[in-house]
């Protein structure tokens, strides 16, 4: 029980795996669906590489030139 944390200010205080904001019916859910444990991870691996493209692609640099 030390992985799971309920907090009314993170999702409505519906459980969650500690330092992320996964709820316990998210994980069920998927496993529901048929998925492993591995095909859960590698998702969440790829969702988040996808997240950080999407966020380096529409990033405006700025340069400081002297």
């Amino acid at each position: 029980m030390d992985r799971i944390s309920v907090n009314p200010q993170i999702h409505f205080g519906k459980p969650c795996i500690v330092g992320t904001r996964i709820t316990v019916q998210s994980v069920l859910e998927l496993l529901n669906e048929g998925l492993s444990f591995g095909e859960i991870i590698r998702d969440d691996i790829r969702a988040c590489l996808r997240y950080a493209i999407a966020l380096v692609a529409a990033e405006d640099v700025h340069l400081a030139l002297a």
